[in-house]
């Protein structure tokens, strides 16, 4: 399965390309493949393009959501964003890194949750947070 088969984000705001596990409810793993043609490289920067650290916060946020939405006890609702904590910025990610993102739910209830997520790129972490969000209908 792929990611949209959880999310409803879709291109060019979908920031996740496969799946690797998923462990509904605890935890999943993913990976995103930047070619160097994703729309914000142009101006992020130019002459040298880095992925925004906030675009890797949302993609291990999705990350974390497919965990959430695999879980038959939260299918059809939404997770949003309800912060950000402990983000830390490790190393840059270019264009042509395959980024591993893993997310483990840390607290989940019925309105919402916090997970610990983590996103590298050959082994050296670039970017690790915490991340709460709660859970909305999705209609």
């Amino acid at each position: 399965m792929t990611p949209s088969d959880w999310l409803p984000h879709r291109p060019p705001f979908l920031l996740l390309d496969t799946m690797i596990s998923i462990e509904p409810g605890v935890r999943a793993s993913g990976l995103w493949t930047l070619t160097g043609d994703e729309w914000f490289f142009p101006g992020h920067f130019p002459g040298r393009p880095t992925t925004p650290g906030v675009l890797l916060l949302e993609s291990l946020a999705q990350c974390g959501a497919v965990a959430v939405l695999a879980d038959p006890r939260y299918a059809g609702r939404l997770p949003l964003f309800g912060g950000i904590e402990h983000a830390r910025f490790r190393r840059q990610v270019l264009p042509g890194d395959k980024v591993l993102l893993e997310c483990e739910m840390t607290r989940l209830s019925a309105r919402g949750g916090k997970g610990h997520g983590v996103a590298s790129v050959h082994g050296q972490v670039a970017v690790e947070s915490d991340l709460l969000f709660i859970l909305a209908d999705a209609t």
